[in-house]
């Protein structure tokens, strides 16, 4: 729940608009739920939010009216009194959980390891509670988290889940484990609306190739760590062990940002300072134009985003 708890504090609506967090805490434990309030409570947070706590000890059943009944107070303040609402929703696993033992119960036909064949129906009437309405005020921005189990992202929960959502921000243990905060696994997270959401009058006129670029050198250093357990470093050509210095990098300077806030300029500018460690010919992603505007001192200039 630190994640959680982080966005939680520093979520701020555009332009100081009426603004509200919705949690829902769903199997927390009593542990997790006093070191959350505490957390809202020193940052000021609580003052704009509304929480559902369902705690390990409660009914299983609340496990499964908690998100729905957090949902229709989120769409109340949003679409009755015109107001940008977050729903932090943890841990979607433990309603999941929930919703197969009450299925079990019924004795209805399991799907996929156990779990109802209607989870991925159920699992969208939730997810889908996101969003605006035409000519109604305010807006519901969603951001369920959920547990791996065994870190298998091809599990029912985690795969039905990437279905119905607009993306996926995936954590890894390994580093975790190594200090680096957040600890996003780049190479399985994803964006469909990114696309859209950057580029020239957005966030840079370079930020697609950009991200592409670093994207690929990272995938590269990524699977010449996986080669060089094998076959030792030095057996790597000079581009791989080039693509694996990176690697390190990039997780330790870009994904990890510690409690420090950064801009999007900030992010574009130590994403450039790492992509220029590397020699033009590992850069097949950059265009000739926007290598020379970089090399000019023209790009990367302090983004414009639309709120």
């Amino acid at each position: 729940l630190d994640l959680a708890a982080r966005i939680v504090e520093g979520a701020r609506a555009p332009r100081d608009e009426a603004f509200a967090v919705v949690f829902v805490g769903i199997g927390i434990t009593s542990r997790e739920t006093d070191a959350f309030l505490e957390r809202l409570d020193r940052s000021g947070a609580r003052e704009r939010s509304v929480l559902y706590i369902n705690q390990t000890r409660d009914p299983t059943i609340e496990r499964l009216l908690a998100p729905r009944v957090a949902l229709a107070q989120a769409e109340h303040l949003a679409f009755d009194l015109g107001m940008h609402v977050l729903v932090v929703i943890a841990d979607l696993t433990h309603y999941c959980e929930a919703l197969r033992e009450i299925a079990t119960a019924r004795e209805e036909i399991p799907g996929r390891r156990g779990y109802p064949g209607y989870m991925y129906s159920d699992l969208a009437s939730i997810y889908e509670r996101a969003g605006v309405l035409a000519g109604k005020p305010g807006s519901v921005t969603q951001l369920p988290i959920l547990t791996m189990p065994d870190d298998d992202i091809t599990h029912p929960i985690p795969d039905l889940t990437g279905y119905i959502t607009e993306g996926q921000v995936v954590l890894s243990r390994d580093l975790h484990r190594r200090g680096v905060f957040p600890p996003v696994d780049v190479l399985p997270s994803l964006s469909r609306l990114m696309q859209s959401g950057i580029g020239a009058g957005k966030t840079a006129a370079e930020h697609r190739e950009w991200s592409n670029q670093l994207y690929a050198v990272y995938t590269r250093g990524r699977e010449a760590r996986l080669m060089a357990a094998i076959v030792g470093e030095a057996g790597l050509a000079p581009e791989d062990r080039r693509a694996l210095a990176f690697a390190d990098r990039f997780e330790l300077d870009f994904v990890g940002q510690g409690e420090a806030r950064r801009t999007i300029g900030e992010t574009l500018e130590i994403g450039w300072r790492l992509l220029e460690t590397l020699p033009r010919e590992d850069l097949h992603r950059l265009s000739d134009t926007v290598w020379a505007a970089r090399s000019a001192g023209a790009a990367s200039q302090p983004a414009v985003v639309r709120p």
